[in-house]
């Protein structure tokens, strides 16, 4: 049986990964579509990039030259492409992309960091990501749901439970971690949409998307499960595979995989 094999990896500057084999990686896994976020590229710069295989590509970049930015890479052609949400107060930083598929929306989002402590020792940038961000994203995606089943996918800079985190204690009042960012996903599975790794490895543990770069994190396997395929209840039977690609190196995040039938 076919399958339709979508990758998404947090590239964490994509001239950087360049640098470190991604294109022998496209060549190598040869993904339909691979969503990419935190590109760090801006508008001015993406005539210079060509993706063998990849005839069709997308670019989201944020004012802000160096930060942020989404990207997708198709084999095939979208039916039509949207850019943000069309909310001015989130449209700056380059972080969603929506294409329009024959069966299916594709949504690449690199959510916002909620970001470090503030006087009041709390992230900075909480309120923001929990009470607005989320709130108008799950609206964007529910109200394509309405049209077509969706996929979306990227860095939702949340763990949603323990097994999702090396260490749960010492972070539970860290951005990424808190009760208010969680609270916020499992929102997003109250509103039908399924987390396709936790559906097909339900109790594994140890397997993240995301290391710090400090302290040989990695080496020793002490990282973040942060990336994410979420996807329509109405898809649940055509997932094929969902997985962590954690053998792949070049950014502070792997890649995570979604196979449809």
């Amino acid at each position: 049986m076919a399958t339709k094999k979508l990758l998404s990896w947090n590239v964490n500057g994509l001239r950087a990964v360049l640098r470190k084999g991604f294109l022998d990686i496209l060549a190598s896994e040869q993904p339909d579509v691979i969503c990419l976020q935190e590109t760090k590229i801006s508008d001015d710069l993406i005539e210079g990039f060509t993706f063998e295989d990849y005839p069709y590509v997308y670019w989201n970049c944020a004012t802000k030259k160096g930060y942020s930015g989404t990207a997708i890479l198709s084999k095939t052609k979208p039916l039509s492409v949207q850019y943000g949400l069309g909310i001015e107060k989130h449209d700056n930083e380059g972080r969603v992309i929506t294409a329009e598929f024959e069966d299916h929306y594709l949504v690449t989002v690199y959510t916002p960091n909620a970001q470090n402590h503030d006087k009041n020792k709390r992230p900075r940038r909480l309120d923001y990501r929990t009470e607005e961000w989320d709130v108008d994203f799950l609206a964007h995606v529910k109200k394509l749901e309405a049209f077509k089943p969706v996929i979306f996918c990227g860095d939702l800079n949340v763990a949603h439970t323990e097994i999702d985190i090396s260490n749960p204690k010492t972070n539970s009042k860290n951005a990424g971690f808190t009760i208010e960012e969680r609270t916020r996903f499992d929102a997003i599975l109250e509103a039908g949409f399924i987390d396709t790794f936790r559906l097909l490895h339900p109790a594994e543990i140890e397997r993240y998307s995301w290391w710090s770069y400090r302290a040989t994190a990695r080496q020793r396997n002490i990282g973040w499960r942060i990336d994410y395929f979420c996807v329509s209840n109405s898809l649940r039977e055509r997932i094929a595979d969902a997985d962590i690609l954690d053998q792949i190196m070049g950014s502070d995040h792997c890649p995570v995989l979604l196979q449809l039938k």
